[in-house]
């Protein structure tokens, strides 16, 4: 799942557009945005943020600077734990080749010290727009961690995998109804990227687009 594999199997797969979101980091952002420039995809800065809930929420920036910016604060708020690759494997910082040009030692599995609610007004500051990932999954999701999604958290996303009963999520939890629900890929492998395809009505094929979009 590197970022040249990852660009031109979604363009292969018909995207337009997608976003890279690491955990917690923004590393690998910058090669799949040149990648994507030369392959005509659309790629969006992001991140999957492990808040200190051990809760995954979906973190996209409108300024691969702005998403810099975050990933190095993101960085210094992770214990000092070292990655161990031959348990956990390389964690590779890549150009948009694929020529490896750094590793990562955080361990970036762990959870940092950034609670999910002090998310939305984290990203105000970063120009970003962030949701809480596959709530309906039995782990890192807010449901399973908090036992409850509300407005007080200051979202207006939430994601659900594929195959969740919106309906059910709406009767237990009344404040999805107001929110925009996503569905996503979260793709980990390449076999993975265009399960699924959702679309989104936006005016024009940019990343400000998108953003404005999920912030209303």
């Amino acid at each position: 799942m590197t970022p040249y594999n990852f660009v031109n199997m979604s363009k292969i797969m018909g995207l337009d557009i997608v976003a890279l979101t690491d955990h917690n980091t923004c590393l690998n952002c910058p090669a799949a945005m040149k990648a994507g420039e030369e392959a005509g995809l659309l790629v969006i800065p992001g991140m999957e943020l492990c808040t200190s809930e051990e809760i995954h929420v979906v973190c996209l920036f409108e300024s691969l600077d702005n998403a810099l910016h975050f990933s190095k604060y993101v960085r210094s708020t992770m214990p000092p734990v070292k990655n161990r690759e031959k348990i956990f494997g390389e964690q590779l910082i890549m150009d948009e080749k694929d020529g490896i040009i750094g590793k990562e030692e955080l361990l970036l599995t762990t959870a940092s010290s950034i609670g999910i609610y002090q998310v939305p007004k984290l990203m105000e500051e970063y120009g970003g727009v962030a949701f809480p990932a596959h709530i309906n999954r039995a782990s890192y999701s807010v449901i399973s961690n908090l036992g409850e999604i509300t407005a007080e958290m200051g979202f207006h996303c939430a994601e659900l995998t594929p195959d969740a009963n919106l309906s059910e999520y709406e009767e237990k939890y009344p404040d999805l109804k107001n929110m925009r629900i996503l569905y996503n890929s979260d793709a980990h492998y390449l076999e993975n990227i265009n399960m699924n395809p959702k679309h989104v009505e936006i005016d024009e094929k940019t990343i400000s687009a998108v953003i404005n979009y999920l912030k209303k």
